[in-house]
């Protein structure tokens, strides 16, 4: 537990495009609790929606490591806050788009990492990838699909492997003539060439349903050359294996945290339904 007499550090970033709202950002941040307009669940960390300077942007709050992350992090490893801020602006000088990252803020002690924000600006989508997974009447459905996969192929071919390529990570925007898909929770990110195996793999995240992976299966082997059916057949085999894995978690959490709430109440759901 925390002395309230240690004292915190916070340690504030701002892309210099924003460098002049820098007061703003400041209060935005320290005023993070008093925001009302929540986004997404709120589960493990807190997603606000702000307003700056006339516009809209996201606060994003993580929440306080264990007591050897917060270790780890204060000496070892960049935040999550930190990592997003540098990967979206990777991402955009790559010509890949995510909301515009705007600052960053950690706050530690002499000894400790405890809690770090992510400020970006806010992307108004027309739905996300999860969408496509509960809602086949959608009228540009395939469309869409093809040109995310189109997308992803972008991605790796940039040597971007997005480790939490999932759902709800993907914002879609119709514009005239396609889409636009933007990424977002970004810290979990390798960058590099990637091999087949590992280009195929990080589409198990994203879908249960077979017709959407016959889709996405033959989109990529268009713009690959690669083989449809090899495509297909390590793309499916990821996805059951990345459902037994996340199956095999939920038992064994219950198992081990039986005592807690969350655990009792929290429905087997997978991640991508």
């Amino acid at each position: 537990m925390q002395d309230k007499n240690e004292k915190v550090i916070k340690r504030l970033v701002i892309s210099p495009k924003f460098e002049s709202e820098t007061e703003d950002i400041k209060s935005a941040i320290d005023n993070f609790d008093n925001h009302k307009q929540i986004l997404g669940d709120a589960e493990r960390n807190v997603i606000k929606i702000v307003e700056i300077k006339g516009a809209k942007h996201t606060i994003k709050s993580f929440k306080v490591p264990n007591a050897l992350n917060q270790l780890v992090y204060r000496f070892l490893r960049k935040s999550k806050a930190q990592r997003s801020f540098e990967y979206a602006q990777k991402l955009l000088d790559l010509g890949i788009k995510t909301p515009h990252p705007v600052a960053y803020q950690l706050e530690t002690t002499p000894f400790l990492f405890k809690k770090s924000y992510y400020v970006s600006e806010l992307v108004d989508c027309d739905l996300t990838y999860r969408e496509l997974t509960t809602d086949f009447s959608i009228e540009d459905h395939e469309p869409i699909l093809r040109a995310f996969t189109r997308f992803t192929y972008k991605l790796h071919e940039n040597g971007v492997n997005f480790l939490d390529h999932s759902p709800g990570n993907t914002l879609i925007k119709r514009i005239e003539g396609g889409y636009e898909f933007y990424l977002v929770d970004l810290n979990r990110m390798e960058f590099g060439k990637m091999d087949f195996e590992t280009r195929i793999k990080n589409f198990a995240k994203l879908t249960i349903h077979k017709p959407m992976i016959e889709v996405m299966s033959n989109e990529y082997a268009k713009c690959s050359g690669e083989d449809e059916q090899r495509i297909f057949d390590v793309m499916w085999q990821a996805t059951v294996d990345f459902q037994d894995q996340f199956y095999k978690k939920i038992r064994l959490k219950k198992r081990i945290f039986f005592w807690k709430k969350k655990y009792k109440s929290r429905p087997s759901r997978s991640p991508i339904q």
